[in-house]
């Protein structure tokens, strides 16, 4: 099962490693180098957010209609190749809509929504087999190697992709693309040989389908999963919000190079792989919900501090920021995936793993979408890009405090009591077959 465990780390590396040049460097060479419209780069990487229920389709799919009796790897095969097509178009498009604005966002829509595509069918088909393969009781350490090998690749990719577009020009950061997504889809491709096992059994029948309406009343009718619901919202949308803007505001503020911003990512990433790995550690000793209010106050604190480097024109507060949010956003993960699966441990799971799985889309779509609108209108207000990221920032620590105070009044227990109720059951199993 170790081997398994790595080739499923791999092809979660893999779709990590497609993710990090557009979330990352290309989001700031368009925003500072080509002047693009911060709204418009974020509108571009939100459309895998937009595409998310189709999530819900690809699983029921893929669990009926087996190919070659494989369940799964053909969809991660066929996703990871979208995304990998997607990331080595992306830097095309960014270049065109800066010359042929239409063209260009024509491609964009293509690269962008080929990501979002292959992004989505990846990432439920290996989610599943994961699931699959590790059972009930091990699939909290299959999870954890995952998500582990997940950001020690986004750390070296990020390391490895500074020196790449070192001197930047255009044709370096072409060839960078080129260069992570032939390596992603070589290491995807490794993780899948003899991974699943041919399907043995025929497949399920059409007994029942998730629905979103069920899944909202379902939702709403259990007070304690709609505070969670929104809780998650809230907190994702202001940890993850800041994805697209981090690096151009290292441009705009203090004048970084574009192999500069870039290292940024890895050290969020470096914060974020210590935390959960101390977090881990504290699993079981210390309060789960107090080590998710630990996260949000470092990532609050994180958030501060990046705004006032942008008013005192500091490179060190900044990375000092940079460094408070990444320990925030590690510990904000464990812990938060720990209440998630505690308040999913009833014959409901499905039901709710799919609605944490939506408020995870619907909160980086909105964050995502928000940042940057927001950051268009005050730089346009104030004439002065700077203080467009400030207020941005500065909002995400406002909403951090929202969550604090929502968290306060998450019960697990009552959850559980209420989840429980029998005039429910039977409208929860039609949502969850």
């Amino acid at each position: 099962m170790v081997l398994k465990r790595i080739q499923l780390g791999l092809i979660h590396v893999a779709v990590a490693m497609t993710l990090v040049p557009i979330n990352s460097t290309l989001n700031r060479v368009m925003i500072k180098e080509l002047a693009l419209s911060a709204t418009l780069v974020a509108v571009l990487a939100s459309l895998p957010y937009l595409l998310s229920p189709i999530q819900v389709m690809i699983g029921a799919f893929s669990d009926r209609h087996p190919l070659l009796g494989l369940r799964r790897t053909p969809y991660i095969a066929a996703g990871l190749l979208l995304c990998v097509i997607g990331l080595v178009l992306s830097p095309q498009a960014a270049f065109l809509i800066a010359t042929n604005f239409w063209a260009g966002i024509g491609l964009g829509l293509l690269a962008f929504g080929a990501w979002g595509m292959g992004f989505n069918f990846a990432t439920v088909s290996y989610l599943s087999l994961a699931s699959e393969l590790s059972g009930e009781r091990s699939r909290g350490r299959t999870v954890a190697i995952m998500w582990f090998m997940m950001i020690c690749s986004i750390i070296v990719t990020a390391i490895v992709l500074s020196h790449m577009v070192d001197p930047f020009s255009a044709q370096a950061l072409v060839r960078s693309f080129w260069i992570v997504g032939l390596a992603a889809l070589v290491l995807g491709l490794i993780g899948l040989i003899r991974l699943e096992p041919r399907a043995m059994s025929a497949p399920a029948s059409d007994q029942g389908e998730y629905s979103w309406g069920r899944l909202f009343s379902f939702i709403l009718e259990n007070r304690q999963a709609t505070l969670f619901f929104i809780y998650l919202a809230v907190l994702l949308a202001a940890i993850l919000g800041q994805d697209i803007l981090l690096e151009p505001f290292g441009g705009e503020a203090f004048g970084m190079p574009v192999q500069a911003t870039t290292r940024i990512t890895s050290i969020w990433g470096g914060c974020v792989l210590v935390a959960l790995l101390v977090a881990g550690g504290l699993d079981g000793r210390v309060n789960k919900r107090t080590l998710a209010s630990l996260g949000a106050w470092s990532a609050l604190a994180g958030f501060v501090l990046i705004t006032i480097s942008g008013l005192a024109l500091s490179q060190g507060i900044f990375y000092g920021g940079v460094v408070f949010l990444g320990v925030g956003t590690g510990l904000a993960t464990v812990s938060n995936l720990s209440l998630m699966l505690d308040m999913t441990t009833t014959e409901k799971v499905g039901l709710f793993i799919g609605a944490w799985g939506m408020s995870n889309a619907v909160s980086r779509l909105v964050g995502t979408i928000l940042g940057g609108a927001v950051r268009d209108v005050v730089a346009q207000v104030a004439h002065n890009p700077v203080t467009g990221y400030a207020v941005v920032f500065g909002i995400e620590a406002i909403m951090l405090l929202v969550s604090l105070y929502l968290l306060q009044k998450i019960d697990v227990g009552a959850f559980r009591r209420q989840a429980e109720q029998p005039s429910l059951l039977e409208q929860a199993s039609l949502a969850a077959d």
